[in-house]
């Protein structure tokens, strides 16, 4: 057996690839994302309906649009990950890699603010981050007392040795939104018509959907908004400065990081370096830690009142998840900073491929002493999260919170807790519920099962199998159309978490999702069936290819000039003219001239959408008539669809007929369903009556026992393994065979290439 660096130099190979994969040549698949980027990003110029004339990339080319943005032409955090994930596959179909590195070049240029969008970060004192306030339920509970007093707030255990590591005290992370055409008309630093401009929208609780609103200038000069600018709708100050704020949504900037490591390695085995991407997503990944913090850097767990609750020391006040935002500011003459972190967390925002990546991958190791480490930690409390919050029906609940009620309020006795947070089915916002969208499925999933791809990670692989199991049994496709799970409703709660039950059976029989509508998403299903994918090729189950195949060819019949499409009829936009809240005395005006006041509308504080050529059927619905009906055409959804079909490419998965058993493996299934004289089901049985004697599953019109599964045989030669070397995670490059078999190469080690490639 050659040494590993003496046969790779032999082979003329410069790197190891952690899990070889090997560029597909054109095919049907692949030529669909070649058209698809073309259609999106006009022909590789970023000049087409999706980007701006300064290559932002919209939320959607239709201007009136009205969800999470409240305008198809702000962008946000999520649309630049996006981006970044567009070009990674376009890069893998096409060899071509350019567009990574430009992307991520417009993501710090555009949505990352410079030193002169956040002056005084010097002046930010860890021992003091921030000054308390109370989250509210109600809306009407805004603005939110602020609350001067010592020892209730924690350290920021991180602060400086991210100085120490970057050189300078500011923060490198995405803003979550910019208005792409300075629509609001709020400009860069107040002046009014630089573009994009960052701006903010949610301030005020989880009853403020974003129909209630009040979009404003990240940069508060006061130059708009009432006497102290935007700043008393939301906080109660003794006094107010003008000041800089910005908030991060996490999970983009994760998303960002595993796509980045995606065009890393699939460039990699195309001979193209993009270490230059890699050391920036590992510098995101390392501030992206704030994530990982308490709202107010208090300890974690049974964190009861926002006085008694102990104040955070060193990395206690840490919950190692990725919460739903950070935030940070400071005011405009550089002289005072503050940072807080996040209470709450959601499942659809955690990202355990980001943590593997940023905890074991050399080239996306952060600089700071002690980042790799709190991502080793992260993956493993993330994986836990999953399947603490796994459904009997293997769909994935909400989340958990540090601060009940955001304000650390102490919550009823029938709720339960993970690592001492509290289960929230709806974590954030609840108008509406913000995990009942199954696009939440699909996004914390994905990143689960691309884990279990690429690692083997057994944890990942039990939540995944169970999660597709759900997929498989609410997806459908019939007569070229797509009907699967759009919406879902949650009961029960999920076990006390101990993480000794990670495997265990009849885990969270009280936690239900149940299907509360269902029909097309064309963007949900594509994330969805990329999870499906994953998990599929990583186990070799052929029904769960078959039917990501069936769905994504179904998706062609969606096609359109711009991409991918489906009619919506937004039955939601009567709140066009539902009134937002303003508290009684408060007034002022915005950038588009509208006054703004108690008894205000949604539209009238964005007079602007009157213009719009789509206004009149909207208008026409408040006036009685039907609900309006748009084909939108999302940059996420467009990207989840190429990358779905860049898989099916890249991996060169086909159709091969029905699932069957692997080696016709049976289950190990209890004593007490066998000594009755039933048989073990065959692995990858579906469990449809549960009694004491176990799970039950149905073969042939008969009964079985549906048990776990046998530990695997050996995917790779017996005489490889006796040698002390390790099976490949995946089939890929064959760098030296011999009289013991086909050998791979992963993390720099000889292992043995899988018998079934």
């Amino acid at each position: 057996m050659p040494s590993i660096r003496s046969a790779l130099a032999a082979l003329g190979v410069s790197a190891v690839m952690a899990a070889p994969m090997t560029k597909r040549a054109s095919d049907e698949y692949g030529n669909r994302v070649t058209e698809l980027y073309n259609k999106v990003t006009g022909n590789g110029s970023y000049s087409s309906e999706y980007f701006s004339a300064e290559k932002v990339p919209y939320h959607s080319v239709e201007t009136l649009m009205v969800e999470a943005p409240d305008h198809g032409h702000e962008s946000v955090s999520e649309t630049f990950s996006f981006w970044i994930w567009l070009e990674a596959v376009n890069g893998k179909i096409t060899g071509n890699y350019d567009g990574v590195e430009e992307a991520w070049s417009y993501l710090e240029k555009h949505i990352i603010p410079d030193s002169k969008n956040q002056p005084g970060n010097s002046r930010y004192n860890p021992s003091s981050p921030a000054t308390y306030a109370a989250e509210h339920d109600d809306i009407d509970g805004y603005p939110s007392q602020l609350v001067f007093q010592d020892g209730i707030v924690g350290e920021d255990p991180i602060a400086k040795e991210l100085q120490q590591a970057y050189g300078n005290w500011d923060i490198y992370i995405m803003h979550w939104i910019i208005d792409g055409d300075n629509w609001y008309g709020y400009g860069q630093q107040g002046d009014g018509k630089t573009k994009p401009s960052f701006i903010n929208t949610f301030q005020r609780g989880p009853s403020e959907s974003t129909w209630k609103t009040v979009p404003h200038p990240c940069w508060e000069s006061m130059k708009w908004g009432g006497s102290n600018g935007f700043l008393d709708l939301f906080t109660i100050d003794n006094s107010y400065a003008k000041q800089w704020r910005y908030t991060a949504a996490p999970d983009a900037d994760a998303r960002a990081i595993q796509a980045a490591y995606f065009a890393y390695i699939w460039a990699e085995e195309d001979g193209v370096n993009l270490s230059s991407v890699a050391s920036k997503a590992a510098k995101l990944g390392d501030y992206l830690r704030y994530a990982q913090y308490d709202k107010y850097f208090k300890k974690v767990g049974n964190c009861v009142g926002y006085q008694q609750c102990q104040a955070g020391r060193g990395k206690n006040s840490a919950h190692y998840l990725i919460s739903w935002y950070f935030a940070w500011g400071g005011g405009l003459q550089g002289d005072w900073a503050w940072r807080i972190g996040s209470s709450h967390t959601h499942t659809g925002y955690q990202n355990p491929l980001a943590a593997w990546v940023l905890s074991t991958q050399s080239a996306f190791k952060p600089k700071s002493s002690t980042g790799a480490k709190d991502w080793a930690t992260s993956l493993d409390r993330q994986l836990e999260l999953f399947r603490w919050l796994q459904s009997a029906e293997g769909c994935i609940a909400g989340g958990a919170t540090n601060s009940w009620q955001g304000s650390y309020a102490q919550p009823s006795s029938d709720i339960t807790s993970f690592y001492g947070m509290w289960y929230d089915w709806q974590p954030v916002y609840h108008d509406p519920p913000s995990n009942n969208w199954t696009g939440m499925q699909g996004w914390g999933m994905e990143r689960v099962c691309s884990l279990y791809y690429l690692s083997g990670n057994e944890k990942a692989g039990k939540i995944c199998q169970e999660w597709a199991k759900w997929v498989k049994n609410t997806t459908r496709v019939s007569g070229g159309e797509v009907v699967h799970a759009t919406n879902l409703e949650w009961s029960g709660n999920p076990d006390e978490w101990n993480s000794s039950n990670f495997n265990k059976s009849n885990l969270n029989r009280s936690l239900h999702g149940t299907v509360s509508s269902d029909g097309i998403d064309i963007g949900t299903i594509a994330s969805i069936i990329k999870g499906l994918m994953w998990v599929s090729m990583k186990d070799g189950d052929q029904e769960g290819i078959n039917l990501s195949i069936d769905v994504m060819d179904a998706i062609e019949n969606y096609k359109d000039d711009l991409g991918y499409g489906t009619t919506e009829a937004r039955g939601d936009y009567d709140k066009f003219g539902g009134e937002v809240y303003i508290p009684r005395g408060w007034s002022g005006k915005n950038a588009q001239g509208a006054n703004i006041r108690n008894g205000v509308t949604f539209i009238d504080i964005r007079p602007k959408y009157k213009q719009d050529p789509d206004w009149e059927q909207v208008e026409a619905y408040l006036n009685g008539g039907e609900p309006p009906v748009f084909t939108y055409h999302r940059f996420w959804a467009q990207t989840e669809i190429a990358v779905a079909n860049g898989l099916i490419s890249i991996y060169d998965l086909k159709k091969d007929g029905p699932s069957i058993p692997i080696d016709g493996e049976l289950t190990e299934c209890p004593a007490s369903i066998t000594n009755q004289g039933y048989a073990c089901c065959a692995v990858g049985c579906e469990v449809v009556y549960t009694d004491n004697d176990g799970e039950w599953g149905v073969e042939n019109n008969e009964w079985c026992g549906c048990g776990k599964a046998p530990a695997p045989k050996p995917k790779c030669s017996s005489a490889i393994l006796a040698q002390g070397y390790s099976c490949c995670s995946s089939c890929g490059t064959v760098y030296y065979t011999d009289a013991d078999g086909d050998w791979g190469v992963e993390n720099n080690d000889w292992c043995g290439m899988p018998t079934k490639c």
